[in-house]
């Protein structure tokens, strides 16, 4: 039997056990001591964020910047449907209402028309939405000139939902500080890892302070445990900081992989007629967490076609995420725009792109997709 290829599995640098074994020796078995606040100096050095909390999941995160940004009960949030769940279940979680925005075709990400359609049309019911999450989709930074430009106008916070991509840029900025309050996810599949974690970063320091404050259970100061609001139990713990101590020092070489799959990928398949690939807008470089592809009607094969022989070799990909607005759960929020995530769902497919994917097995799976092309 063939040994299973994973869409994107972790990858170690070597130094993590270094840490983990740094917090078993000085016993900070515990969601506090020294990894944590290193690996938080680690994010705004390399981000240029001025703050940084580190937290148990990427979901917290947008939990606790809709909560510092004072989302609540009868607000609206403009949330991307092209997106994971996680995008968007915080803001339920919070009482508020999701109001999801279509894509644009180059990026796949929030399209700045739909978004401010949707706005204008809020602004004239007297119902300003209060925050909007952006997503970069696989680590494809979004359209943020215009969408910043047209948050500017209306005075709407913004959430930068960066799960996907860290270390990709714009306009020479690193993702996640250009909004309000910027998101990471170090689950296990992202182009780093914390085994499971996600950290939420700002310029604004009393957010993140608030935030903090908020992921300990809301503690007041007191010698005794005394709260006077919810808090919530978010923060990450010692020893997974230590993994992503060990894990920044080879973000700079897990971009190079990644883009490097993505390259070889282009070249091999872009010839194919009716096989596309998410495009870098001016001024954009994308991390290529994920390569993905687009596979056209006359091609004469579906995504699922191709996920299904791919899965008969022991090889993972994976649909597109499903379109928020077309989820059963959301299936009477609010919605602006077209088609175009829905179509991206159903022609999208995501291919193998670990970061220790031996070339030989890139290749492979270009060949068995270029041989179904082929037949």
């Amino acid at each position: 039997m063939n040994q299973r290829i994973f869409l994107s599995p972790p990858h170690m640098g070597g130094t993590e056990i270094k840490y983990i074994k740094e917090a078993f020796d000085t016993n900070w078995i515990a969601p506090t001591g020294p990894n944590i606040k290193a690996f938080e100096n680690d994010l705004c050095a390399y981000t240029g964020s001025s703050y940084a909390v580190a937290l148990s999941s990427g979901t917290a995160a947008i939990h606790l910047a809709l909560l510092v940004l004072g989302v609540g009960e009868g607000d609206f949030v403009l949330c991307q449907s092209l997106t994971f769940a996680a995008s968007a279940n915080p803001i339920v979680y919070v009482g508020a209402t999701p109001v999801f925005i279509d894509s644009e075709s180059l990026t796949w990400n929030i399209c700045p028309n739909a978004l401010e359609d949707a706005i204008q049309f809020y602004v004239r019911t007297g119902k300003k939405p209060k925050a909007i999450i952006c997503v970069h989709l696989y680590g494809m930074p979004c359209r943020l000139n215009e969408i910043s430009a047209i948050c500017r106008r209306y005075g709407i916070a913004i959430i930068e939902d960066a799960a996907e991509a860290l270390g990709s840029v714009y306009n020479g900025k690193q993702l996640g500080t250009f909004g309000d309050l910027g998101i990471f996810s170090f689950n296990g599949n992202k182009i780093i890892t914390t085994s499971g974690g996600g950290a939420l970063i700002s310029n604004n320091k009393s957010y993140i302070e608030k935030a903090l404050f908020l992921a300990t259970q809301a503690r007041d100061t007191a010698p005794h445990f005394q709260h006077s609001e919810i808090g919530y139990n978010y923060r990450m713990s010692n020893v997974c900081a230590g993994i992503g101590r060990g894990q920044m020092k080879v973000l700079g070489q897990r971009i190079i992989q990644r883009r490097a799959n993505f390259n070889l990928y282009k070249n091999l398949l872009r010839k194919i007629p009716g096989i596309n690939f998410q495009v870098e807008s001016a001024g954009s470089l994308s991390n290529r967490w994920l390569t993905t592809i687009i596979l056209h009607e006359d091609l004469g094969i579906t995504p699922e076609n191709v996920r299904l022989n791919l899965a008969s070799q022991q090889i993972e990909s994976r649909p597109l995420w499903k379109p928020m607005h077309l989820q059963p759960i959301f299936s009477n929020a609010p919605y602006f725009g077209s088609n175009v995530s829905k179509e991206l769902y159903q022609t999208g497919l995501c291919l193998p792109s670990g970061s220790d994917l031996p070339q030989e097995k890139l290749l492979d799976i270009c060949l068995l997709i270029t041989g179904m092309v082929k037949k």
